[in-house]
């Protein structure tokens, strides 16, 4: 006779997706496929301030407004940082749980208890954490204000200028992108090799790409910066 509490029910298809390792690959190949076209567009905006305070200043002001009248002030922003931080948390929690998998998986009866991970594994697993750090340090630095003594509301231009004028801020920014670029440089082929786009002909392809999109975005992300302290952005 079957116990009453006994249950029939079967977990649900994205229960079963988010358990298996396929699962958890594709949320982060997703998740940071999301992240990179932000950060391309996030780069593109940055460069505007090579054009003035007036441009880079009135560039901020959009960001806001995007979607008025019929979305409200900051509404299309906010709905951009949702998405974000959805994206952010699945990556991280995959990762991290992928990294628990893996370990879990090693047999333990070589005589290295733990196996040396390769060149690539290390960089994703060091570089996240810088980058999750970073997150943390550059929306207190550059949004709230919270870690920046100078911060002014509502002037952008000149907090820039203002970060990037502290050998801190500068060495903060550089190492951060830096691990970036090497980040995007392992992660773009391995995304595309989770999401089925690779294939034998394709791959040096897809890694000349992820190669131009690494030091694209550590040029483009860097020079603002280097501007500030050479003066020619002040």
């Amino acid at each position: 006779m079957a116990l009453a509490t006994r249950t029939d029910k079967r977990p649900s298809m994205t229960r079963t997706l988010w358990d298996s390792t396929v699962g958890k690959k594709t949320v982060m190949a997703v998740s940071g496929l999301i992240m990179l076209s932000y950060l391309v567009v996030h780069m593109m905006g940055n460069l505007k301030i090579f054009f003035g305070a007036g441009q880079f200043n009135a560039y901020a002001h959009w960001l806001r407004t995007i979607g008025e009248p019929f979305l409200h002030y900051e509404w299309a922003l906010w709905l951009i940082r949702v998405v974000l931080v959805a994206a952010v948390v699945g990556h991280a929690v995959s990762a991290y749980q992928l990294s628990r998998r893996d370990i879990k998986a090693r047999p333990s009866k070589y005589v290295h208890k733990r196996a040396r991970a390769s060149y690539a594994t290390r960089t994703m697993r060091w570089g996240g954490i810088i980058l999750a750090l970073f997150i943390v340090w550059h929306i207190l630095d550059l949004t709230t204000g919270t870690v920046h003594s100078g911060f002014r509301p509502g002037h952008p231009y000149q907090n820039v200028v203002d970060t990037f004028s502290t050998w801190y801020g500068n060495v903060i920014y550089i190492v951060a992108v830096a691990a970036l670029a090497l980040h995007i440089q392992h992660g773009f082929w391995s995304a595309a090799q989770t999401l089925g786009v690779g294939n034998a002909t394709r791959d040096r392809v897809l890694k000349v790409l992820a190669n131009v999109l690494a030091v694209a975005l550590f040029a483009g992300f860097v020079s603002v910066p280097v501007a500030v302290m050479t003066g020619v952005v002040s």
